[in-house]
């Protein structure tokens, strides 16, 4: 009954050190924060700490560790011009970018009045 007991622990157990082992494809992508103008007058900012979004990217593959559903996801040139956007589709775990895109772009994330920004190389 025991080794039973043992053995079904150590499977349940299994998946949380799966994840510690196997690291996340591609490289982190370090966010910034800041704040669009807000869309309702008198929105506070919040409260606690917001945390950014965790994403990796794998050349033109982004992966994300935290969901970002309904999120508009922007890339922007160096003359501040939008040459990409899209909205996270709910559930999304990968996105491929435009794979003719090349060079140094920020990456925005916008989630109602936060954005989110990094410069990424594609």
């Amino acid at each position: 009954m025991f080794k039973k007991l043992l053995t079904l622990l150590c499977i349940l157990a299994l998946p949380a050190f799966m994840n510690a082992v196997c690291p996340p494809p591609g490289l982190h992508i370090t966010f910034q924060r800041g704040y669009i103008k807000p869309t309702k007058p008198g929105t506070p900012n919040p409260k606690s700490p917001v945390l950014a979004p965790t994403v990796y990217i794998d050349g033109n593959v982004l992966t994300f560790e935290t969901p970002c559903d309904g999120c508009v996801l922007q890339l922007v040139d160096e003359n501040e011009d939008v040459v990409y956007t899209t909205i996270i589709p709910a559930g999304t775990t990968t996105l491929a970018l435009p794979s003719d895109l090349e060079g140094t772009y920020e990456l925005q994330i916008i989630d109602g009045d936060t954005l989110y920004y990094a410069d990424i190389e594609l």
